[in-house]
């Protein structure tokens, strides 16, 4: 299971080269389904425009990927704003760049530097998150337990995802995969070893950066 890097959220970011207004507008997207339904809902933000050129990485791996030049020179839009995407290794990550024609044309050389320097300018500003391995696994404690596991968890790199309590008390927590034994140990050591640990799964947690 390998970790990958993507935007959080959607930012947008605005230029103007030569009188011509260009709106980056990136988001996180799960799938070509979602990548298409951003595509369409920034197409029709900005239905006025001279184009709305697009580029997306949809999966985690890096092979579902698509662009559009939408009308501008072939090679001077799409694949320019694509490769800054693979370029920076991001995955699941789309991005529309929107051009209202100023008068002025660019040339292609132009129209390359407007439409990658637009993402990357983007990109360089937008909120991250890692996507990283993670092992979630249960952790169950009698009562008196419970204070000291809980300041374990706010002392380290964890998720504590959800709690039950019924005659003992279970915590279930994400914790980064390479940290997981010795994690794991520390809580061990830390109660005396008053706690059950059930492993669970194991799958990639989005970690701020």
């Amino acid at each position: 299971m390998q970790g990958y890097l993507s935007v959080s959220g959607e930012h947008v970011t605005e230029k103007t080269i030569e009188k011509s207004r260009f709106i980056a507008t990136s988001r996180h997207v799960e799938g070509e389904e979602q990548a298409r339904a951003f595509i369409a809902e920034i197409s029709l933000k900005y239905r006025d425009a001279t184009h709305n050129c697009y580029a997306y990485i949809a999966d985690d791996i890096g092979n579902f990927l698509r662009f559009s030049d939408d009308g501008e020179p072939q090679g001077t839009a799409g694949m320019p704003m694509l490769e800054v995407l693979k370029a920076q290794n991001l995955r699941q990550t789309a991005v529309v760049v929107t051009r209202y024609f100023g008068g002025i044309k660019l040339g292609a050389g132009g129209l390359v530097r407007a439409y990658s320097g637009s993402v990357a300018e983007n990109l360089a500003s937008a909120s991250k998150v890692n996507y990283l391995p993670c092992a979630e696994s249960s952790y169950i404690v009698d009562y008196p337990s419970i204070d000291a596991l809980t300041r374990f968890f706010g002392e380290n790199d964890c998720q504590v995802k959800g709690s039950e309590y019924s005659d003992r008390v279970i915590f279930t927590v994400a914790v980064r995969k390479e940290k997981e034994e010795q994690f794991n140990a520390a809580i061990v050591n830390r109660l005396n070893g008053r706690v059950n640990i059930v492993k669970l799964r194991e799958y990639l947690y989005p970690f701020g950066i």
